[in-house]
């Protein structure tokens, strides 16, 4: 006699803020059986009082694992129904950008980055236990012990980390295993297991409680381009706590407060929005050959910015390279898409040209980056194409270090946004063709 099939029925879909996340509504009669299967198989339940379950992982191939759960379901008589968002990613192929090991297939990235998620599993569920890690110039290492006794030596982050050095669980294997990586990194040894990855945030936060902002009236995180408006006055003076060598001096009358770097070949502006006078870009920041020379490159935002996207702006500003020192006459054409290379092989962006360039759109179309035949690039995010809620434009010569800086922040940043807050529309997606920044015309007052 054929078993009849178990009342249940799973609904897929992509996670509403985590970009590869994947979402499980589980229903039916013999819901429990399968909620149990799911979480033996790595989803984790994210509503008390609902079915709901959820994949993520720090490798970013959860459309890949959710349809390999869909089909075992799918096997065992469940009916499964995957949303075409998700269906869309599950069909997409992609690969990592600059993979330390060319030579391994698609199949065998993922069996790496698997086994990987296994020992990220590990140390997050308390079954390995991480004494110390370092920074060996590359990527960081650490020691732990698992609860079994096996001791080991780690090697990488995210989707690289693996095991090396294994020790048998015998007595003293584990001092050994210490012994051994503070003789092996000495003085860059730090106790305890490393701060957490932006990856392992994001991951993190996905297993968190998927919550009703309607409901709720709290803030929710969302892609940083879709996050609220950053406050210009505190993101400025948090920047200048952090940053000593720069100083803040405001301008006379007051349309702009102004940050300097000591060599006074940097600057930033921020225009005050009460100012007199039409202004759409609230920012600008400016790199100059010596204090009094001409203007190597620029950058500005309008008011509707979100804080992560600029303050990863100024603090790609505040680097400790020396952009005026090098020649990017020949680093931003028309041809250099490296800043963004990222967003197509590991983050699944969408690249299109038109008649003036190449843009590339975020998965939820909710943030567009173009690179012009005139070589500068401009952002701007919103829900809205035609209306973005804010813009920011990088001169020719920025430093590509600087524009790669951001894209990554766009690409894997998240940020508050209030529940029905209103996003104002930027008024223009590009500044003036010279806007004001600060540069060799120091603010008023200021002595050289």
């Amino acid at each position: 006699m054929t078993p009849t099939a178990p009342d249940a029925r799973v609904h897929l879909d992509t996670h509403p803020v985590h970009c590869s996340a994947v979402v499980a509504t589980v229903a039916g009669t013999a819901a429990a059986e399968v909620l149990a299967g799911l979480t033996s198989d790595g989803w984790h339940p994210v509503a008390a009082d609902a079915p709901v379950l959820v994949l993520v992982r720090i490798d970013r191939e959860e459309p890949y694992w959710a349809e390999q759960t869909a089909k075992a379901l799918a096997a065992d008589g469940v009916r499964v129904d995957i949303s075409p968002r998700l269906r869309e990613a599950m069909d997409e192929e992609w690969s990592w950008a600059f993979y330390p090991m060319p030579w391994c297939t698609r199949d065998e990235m993922r069996e790496v980055s698997d086994q990987a998620q296994q020992i990220y599993d590990a140390i997050r569920t308390g079954r390995l236990q991480i004494h110390a890690h370092a920074h060996d110039g590359h990527t960081t290492v650490a020691v732990g012990t698992y609860a079994t006794g096996l001791s080991v030596h780690l090697h990488g982050e995210d989707h690289l980390r693996c095991e090396n050095y294994p020790y048998d669980d015998t007595d003293g294997s584990k001092d050994q295993a210490i012994k051994d990586f503070r003789r092996l990194y000495g003085d860059a040894v730090r106790v305890g297991p490393a701060p957490l990855t932006t990856a392992e945030l994001e991951a993190d936060q996905a297993r968190g409680p998927l919550t009703q902002p309607t409901v709720t009236g709290r803030p929710l995180n969302v892609p940083v381009y879709l996050a609220d408006p950053a406050d210009p006055e505190a993101t400025l003076d948090q920047f200048l706590d952090k940053n000593r060598t720069w100083e803040k001096h405001d301008g006379w009358p007051s349309e702009a407060t102004y940050a300097l770097h000591e060599s006074l070949v940097y600057g930033i502006e921020l225009h005050h929005p009460h100012a007199p006078g039409p202004r759409d870009d609230l920012w600008a920041v400016a790199a100059y050959k010596t204090p009094v020379g001409d203007r190597i490159w620029h950058a500005t935002a309008t008011a509707g910015t979100p804080e992560g996207i600029i303050t990863t702006l100024l603090e790609a500003v505040a680097d400790e390279h020396d952009w005026s020192r090098t020649t990017w006459a020949t680093s931003t054409t028309t041809s250099d898409r490296k800043p963004v290379l990222p967003l197509l092989d590991g983050y699944s962006w969408d690249e299109s040209v038109t008649d003036t360039g190449s843009v590339w759109t975020s998965p939820d179309e909710g943030c567009r980056i173009r690179h012009d035949q005139r070589s500068t690039w401009s952002v701007n995010g919103g829900e809205d194409p035609q209306r973005p809620s804010w813009a920011m434009q990088f001169s020719e010569h920025t430093p590509p270090k600087v524009i790669q800086q951001v894209v990554f922040e766009l690409a894997e940043g998240l940020g508050p946004r209030r529940p029905g807050a209103l996003r104002s529309p930027a008024a223009r997606s590009a500044p003036a063709t010279r806007p004001p920044v600060p540069g060799p015309h120091l603010p008023p007052g200021r002595g050289r």
